[in-house]
């Protein structure tokens, strides 16, 4: 079964929190992406049948190994593109995040490695 947009989104976010709090919950997803807590909640039932996290008892949601994996990509994709929107081409940090957020679902593996090939050549350390 292939995650959509919106489940990537939702695997980033929680990375994310996950790096900044210690834990995740789901109210702390709902506050940052701004959603209601029933939306969370079913999107993290079918994150849950895709094998993409847990919940233990206390109801906290830990990433597996194939969820973490897909958003530590996801994440990636998005830091890489934003440094390409604002160091490289100059546009504004707010507009190189947006742009980074929608470009991450689509671009094809070719062209990011592109990115990433201009930007090395252009003297910018990776992460």
């Amino acid at each position: 079964m292939k995650i959509h947009e919106s489940g990537e989104d939702y695997l980033e976010t929680i990375l994310i929190i996950e790096q900044q709090k210690g834990y995740v919950r789901s109210i702390d997803i709902a506050n940052e992406l701004n959603y209601s807590k029933p939306s969370v909640c079913r999107a993290m039932g079918i994150l849950k049948e895709m094998d993409y996290i847990t919940m233990d008892r206390e109801r906290q949601i830990h990433l597996t190994e194939i969820g973490r994996l897909k958003a530590n990509e996801v994440y990636n994709r998005h830091k890489m593109l934003t440094r390409f929107f604002a160091d490289f081409l100059g546009v504004d940090h707010r507009i190189a995040e947006e742009d980074a957020c929608r470009i991450e679902h689509v671009i094809s593996e070719c062209s990011f490695q592109k990115i990433v090939e201009q930007l090395v050549k252009s003297g910018y350390a990776l992460e």
